[in-house]
């Protein structure tokens, strides 16, 4: 094979990526660009191809199409085994019969390196994740917290330019995943290595990526920082499957460059932000549960004014949510944070409620 050629392209760039099947497309069409040394995620349902895409970065796939170029290289040919990537795996994939050191060691002993520099490395690898102490333990005598860290010693021993992890977290339970998530971006982070990262977790790709991609049957439909995925969604499913969304279906009825308002069967409803559309175009309104108030009486000329009644309360600790019928059916969901131990709102099941939100709340969607 030759010698991979230089390019002047980004860190890491998929471009038009995709992969069949047999008659059915895991992957279609994929463009991303990935920044050195941040931490990205592919973020979607089971099925939606981020796993088959990562396969593909790693080498473990070859892509119908497209091409991979890793710090100005095309890699697309490569074997995995000839990348500078390493990957980690859901199930860690850990020698139950090799102690933490020797697991960590394992790749590094495959590559002959010195004695010396190998126990340097492993050295390095334990304190990183702060494992030391139980470098002569095996596997099975780990929690899994701690078989995690040592997944992701060893793939960081290698010194890739690229980290994958698929599911990094996925085996620990809620309470350790919570714990687990900022201790692995404060590792990631100290050694600066690029990572790109597959969860169908909306809060684990949140709180640990810089960026998110968020992908459904194989495509790309939006990519951007947590924030910008979650108070900009560009699309409907996106609004939908980050976090939680109040979707109210309508036709725009006036568009100016500063607001516009969209008629929807449970009332008009006032946006603080132009579409640039045409009257009577097709459009769905997204309003997070977080951001609606709620109250037993009518407030003071309040825009987006709507009515109805309490089905449904249920208390999380942090916060309340509660689900309000409309007269014409339609269920909103509102959420109310718990700032205080005593229940300050006094409103329960079957409570008549007035619910409303400011005109800056909400988002326009095509549909």
């Amino acid at each position: 094979m030759n010698p991979p050629v230089a390019r002047t392209d980004g860190f890491l760039k998929a471009d038009g990526i995709t992969k069949l099947f047999d008659d059915v497309t895991a992957v279609d069409d994929v463009s991303l660009n990935v920044k050195k040394g941040e931490i990205f995620a592919l973020l979607g349902s089971s099925g939606c191809g981020k796993s088959t895409l990562l396969r593909m970065l790693a080498g473990f796939e070859s892509p119908t199409s497209g091409s991979v170029m890793l710090d100005g290289v095309d890699i697309t040919l490569l074997q995995p085994y000839e990348r500078p990537i390493n990957m980690m795996f859901q199930s860690y994939a850990l020698f139950p019969h090799l102690s933490v050191w020797d697991n960590i060691a394992f790749g590094l002993k495959r590559e002959g390196l010195p004695k010396a520099e190998i126990a340097e490395r492993v050295e390095e690898m334990l304190r990183l994740v702060q494992l030391t102490a139980l470098a002569k333990r095996k596997p099975h005598q780990l929690s899994g917290g701690q078989q995690q860290r040592v997944a992701l010693a060893r793939s960081l021993a290698k010194r890739p330019q690229l980290l994958l992890l698929d599911e990094p977290l996925g085996a620990l339970d809620k309470k350790l995943r919570e714990q687990t998530q900022f201790e692995l971006v404060n590792i990631i982070e100290t050694v600066g290595v690029t990572c790109v990262m597959v969860t169908h977790d909306q809060e684990e790709a949140m709180s640990m990526a810089s960026r998110i991609a968020v992908m459904n049957q194989g495509r790309v439909l939006q990519v951007g920082t947590p924030r910008e995925i979650y108070e900009h969604p560009n699309c409907r499913f996106v609004a939908d499957f980050i976090g939680q969304a109040n979707l109210f279906d309508g036709v725009l009825s006036l568009d100016e460059p500063d607001r516009c308002e969209i008629t929807t069967p449970e009332g008009v409803i006032h946006v603080g932000h132009g579409v640039a559309g045409t009257p009577g175009m097709a459009l769905a309104v997204a309003v997070r549960p977080e951001k609606i108030n709620m109250a037993k009486s009518r407030p003071v000329a309040a825009h987006n004014l709507f009515m109805g009644t309490v089905r449904e309360v249920a208390y999380f600790g942090s916060y309340s949510t509660f689900i309000v019928d409309m007269s014409n059916g339609k269920s909103v969901k509102i959420t109310d944070s718990n700032t205080a131990r005593q229940d300050l709102t006094g409103i329960t099941w079957n409570d008549v409620v007035y619910f409303w939100w400011s005109d800056s709340s909400a988002v326009t969607l095509s549909l």
